[in-house]
């Protein structure tokens, strides 16, 4: 009794924070949903992209891609890309990152300390890609699965020294360089002291549904469903993030002075926190859902011949590894090793106009830095 005692304080103690006995998950009988095919018509091109996509899926790693593909049939329309990279993740001050840091690696083309939003190492406002491609009369957006005041939308228009600081993020909004938003929640803004909610609103025409009449006429939209239409597949939400993606590439290329072009960043928010909850079959609906919205992004592309979509991850989560799986099933099996993140390096996938600078190993600053390049004419 004493050995074994021992024996399990021993491992406890070189296992990193976050480690835990391994947790096993499996899905079933997934329904086949398909995968969009690209034309590839525009892939590679050299000329200028005059739209920028980028597509976080949160906590997702090689492991959680495989898992949607083997349990949808082997098909994904991200497998049918062609541009492949990888991207390191670590954030100025942690090996590991969290989503914060690496979300304003991404938006401001820089390295911080975790928890920072758009913010340096001096707790500065650090310029975000929606700012800096204003003044060029170029539009951006935001959707995410989240809430508006997560860490990965939030660094795309906030300035605060810690994530934690949800009053002061949603208070940066109505000064932001956004169009348009969509994330959760209607209840979570509701929340907000009053003199911000008067504050979003007085820029932002703010809907819970896109069918509201004033979203057609809005010059700067916000779209804020309800909770459930916002929250876990598995707990209700139905097509809120492929919907939600296609409308804002419609609305910004609209609203697009002089066909300038736009900025849009997409998060798939939820495989994330579903791998912190171990929860297996959670994430692969969420990574299918996911690459839906990836489909709406691929095909905007194919259709407007000049736009980039660039599809990776702020880092991966759980320390996924597939241990089986049957796709004419639509079965997969995998084990996780943590409720955290890891450090492993994420894929990147990238198709359109100059998807050829993405391939290789990069850091996540320098992925945020080239899209600055791009849209800035550099």
């Amino acid at each position: 009794m004493k050995k074994t005692v021992l024996l399990t304080l021993a491992i406890a103690a070189v296992l990193p924070l976050g480690a835990q006995v391994i947790v096993k998950g499996s899905i079933e009988g997934v329904p086949r949903q398909g995968s969009y095919h690209p034309t590839f018509k525009s892939d590679g091109a050299k000329k200028k992209p005059l739209n920028v996509i980028l597509m976080i899926g949160d906590g997702t790693g090689l492991a959680q891609i495989a898992s949607g593909y083997f349990a949808n049939n082997n098909q994904l329309t991200v497998m049918n890309l062609k541009h492949l990279g990888l991207v390191t993740t670590r954030s100025a001050t942690d090996f590991t990152t969290d989503s914060a840091a690496s979300g304003t690696a991404y938006a401001c083309g820089i390295k911080t300390y975790n928890y920072a939003v758009g913010v340096d190492l001096s707790k500065e406002p650090a310029p975000n890609i929606p700012e800096i491609v204003a003044a060029k009369g170029i539009v951006s957006g935001v959707v995410s699965t989240d809430a508006l005041d997560g860490a990965t939308p939030a660094s795309f228009f906030a300035h605060q020294p810690n994530r934690g600081m949800a009053n002061e993020i949603w208070a940066d909004l109505p000064g932001s360089c956004l169009s348009f938003f969509a994330a959760g929640d209607k209840e979570r803004m509701e929340s907000r002291p009053d003199s911000t909610q008067k504050a979003i609103r007085d820029v932002f025409t703010v809907v819970d549904r896109l069918d509201d009449p004033r979203a057609a006429t809005a010059s700067r939209l916000g779209y804020l469903p309800t909770k459930v239409e916002a929250g876990y597949i598995v707990d209700g939400r139905t097509d809120f993030l492929p919907v939600s993606a296609r409308y804002a590439m419609d609305f910004l290329k609209s609203h697009s002075a002089r066909k300038k072009g736009f900025f849009l960043m997409v998060e798939g928010a939820r495989i994330d926190k579903a791998c912190h909850a171990n929860q297996f079959e959670s994430m692969v609906k969420e990574m299918l859902d996911f690459d839906k919205a990836i489909a709406e992004a691929i095909k905007f592309a194919d259709e407007d011949g000049n736009t980039l979509v660039i599809i990776s991850a702020d880092h991966e989560t759980g320390g996924l590894t597939i241990a089986e799986g049957n796709p004419a099933r639509g079965e997969a099996a995998g084990n996780y090793i943590y409720t955290w993140h890891s450090a492993i390096p994420v894929p990147l996938f990238a198709y359109g106009p100059h998807a050829q600078d993405f391939i290789g190993v990069q850091g996540n600053e320098e992925v945020g830095q080239k899209i600055i390049d791009l849209l800035a004419g550099k």
